[in-house]
């Protein structure tokens, strides 16, 4: 152990998108384009930022959840195609915007550096035929980075906790597909939405996760009322250790007042040419049966609360990250040293983000990441990055608490999740989880057909669980794609459940294992 050392910054990024997959569709879903820009502006510029640190021999830690809706998503190779797709027309409409902006040469800088970044960003994903999971794999074997799962598909699980079931089969085929996928079993789980409840720690240690995260009241008001706050992780039951979120460090980036990613220097994200360019010259480009869409080329700066935005200077714009960076690890050294006066043992200071916040939201956010761990390298000796186990190793006393239900998210109590919304998909789902319970007990052992028909069942309820639907009704985008999926799941789960017993329309069966691929070693037992 390093005495020197006051405080462990334990830097997260949860990495999620829900499993959006539409093969052989004549109208293209515009939703799979979430996956293509995280790619695009997140998962990639974070590659190149430890690809930057591991050349400048910079030593760093980071832990990522990588859910396993999104690690399928990442080895699909339809959806790797259809990113290939994605960035072509991109390079394109570079090309193009390089021609247009000719008599304005800010703009023209501009398109030849989002050229220059397209087809720099197309090379790195053929590096392993577009597998993005290869491309984080050695920083994971030479331990720079930790990853984690997460349950199945996303599931709020507080509002399970009535039907063991679906613990088990969240945890279960989150473990599985985690190990499948990057080749290891995971030490921790990010729980959806931070979403704890009582008892889950059982399970949690049946199936080998030692740590999780949980809001900063999560741990606040637990009971007895920990000693170090969330600057300690707490044990919960069952050698379970719970961590939990810094208010301060979180709310100097996610804060919309004050946060970094709101300086005027910043790109303006809401300042797309798929929406500010006439129609006839960008629709060529869109591919999207009529509707402006992002492109992911923008030329405005955020400049302030005005309409009237001004050009884009990502020299200025570096220049903020730097500062920022600095800022963020200044506030972090007082932080450190001011409760090491008070608690006599180092800090541990948990500092989760969405990653898609990095680079998709915040465009500069990759290359923050990139100058905030050099600065704590190079520039200080006071903190030091740690994935979780390690902070908690460092620690000479860890308490033993009782947590009750928390989330993250507005309330932090699941209000987000459940509220008049979305409210109506709550019944649904207790209801075809109780039924699937039921008919893996009735039929678990039945015919080959049955035990074929059972699992696409099971996909298509887990598919059904995922929290991102009623997150969806409850924000007011894209309510339409969000009902169609929990509608979808649903009548193909109750086609499926009367072909246990009845004519069998192979049609519908096989039409669903293509397109809801999703967990292809999932057990029937994992919902007994």
């Amino acid at each position: 152990m390093n005495h020197s050392i006051k405080g462990h910054l334990v830097f997260v990024l949860h990495a999620h998108l829900p499993f959006v997959r539409h093969p052989g569709y004549d109208t293209p879903f515009i939703e799979e384009n979430w996956f293509n820009e995280a790619i695009l502006e997140t998962y990639i510029p974070i590659i190149r930022v430890f690809r930057n640190l591991k050349k400048e021999s910079v030593p760093f830690r980071i832990t990522m959840s990588f859910t396993p809706t999104l690690s399928q998503m990442m080895t699909d190779p339809y959806l790797q195609n259809q990113f290939r797709k994605y960035i072509k027309n991109l390079i394109s409409l570079a090309r193009h915007e390089t021609k247009r902006t000719k008599t304005d040469p800010h703009l023209h800088y501009l398109a030849t550096r989002y050229l220059e970044h397209f087809l720099d960003t197309e090379s790195i994903f053929e590096e392993t035929n577009g597998d993005l999971t290869k491309l984080f794999l050695p920083f994971i074997e030479s331990g720079e980075l930790e990853a984690m799962t997460s349950p199945a598909t996303h599931a709020f699980l507080p509002f399970y906790d009535s039907e063991k079931s679906v613990f088990r089969s969240q945890l279960k085929n989150g473990r599985r597909t985690f190990r499948r996928i990057w080749g290891r079993d995971p030490k921790g789980i990010w729980l959806s939405e931070c979403g704890y409840t009582e008892r889950l720690e059982e399970e949690l240690d049946r199936e080998g996760f030692r740590y999780f995260f949980v809001d900063t009241h999560g741990i606040t008001h637990a009971n007895p009322r920990p000693k170090f706050g969330v600057y300690a992780p707490v044990e919960v039951g069952y050698g379970v250790f719970a961590f939990g979120r810094d208010p301060e460090s979180s709310k100097q980036v996610w804060s919309s007042i004050d946060g970094y990613p709101g300086d005027f220097r910043y790109r303006e994200y809401y300042r797309d040419i798929g929406h500010d360019l006439p129609w006839e010259e960008i629709s060529p480009y869109l591919h999207s049966n009529g509707i402006r869409i992002n492109t992911s080329i923008k030329y405005y700066r955020i400049t302030g609360k005005t309409q009237d935005k001004g050009y884009y200077h990502p020299d200025w714009a570096m220049e903020a990250c730097g500062n920022h960076a600095e800022d963020f690890l200044r506030n972090r050294i007082r932080q450190a040293e001011h409760l090491y006066e008070i608690n006599k043992q180092p800090s541990v200071v948990v500092s989760p983000y969405d990653a898609e916040l990095y680079g998709h939201w915040w465009y500069e956010g990759p290359q923050f990441i990139e100058f905030l761990f050099k600065k704590i390298h190079f520039n200080q000796n006071t903190i030091q990055l740690s994935h979780p186990l390690e902070a908690a190793r460092a620690l000479p006393r860890i308490q033993s608490v009782e947590m009750k239900m928390s989330s993250w998210g507005e309330n932090g109590y699941g209000d987000v999740w459940l509220n008049v919304t979305n409210d109506w998909i709550y019944p649904l789902i207790h209801d075809l989880s109780i039924r699937m319970n039921k008919r893996v007990h009735e039929f678990g052992s039945g015919t080959e057909d049955q035990i074929r028909i059972l699992k696409q069942m099971g996909r298509e309820l887990l598919l059904l669980q995922s929290s991102d639907w009623a997150f969806i009704m409850k924000t007011g985008t894209m309510v339409d794609y969000a009902v169609r999926r929990t509608n979808v799941h649903t009548n193909l789960f109750l086609a499926l459940e009367a072909m246990l017993t009845g004519p069998i329309d192979w049609a519908i069966v096989e039409a669903a294992e293509s397109e809801n691929n999703a967990f292809p070693d999932i057990r029937l037992e994992d919902f007994r």
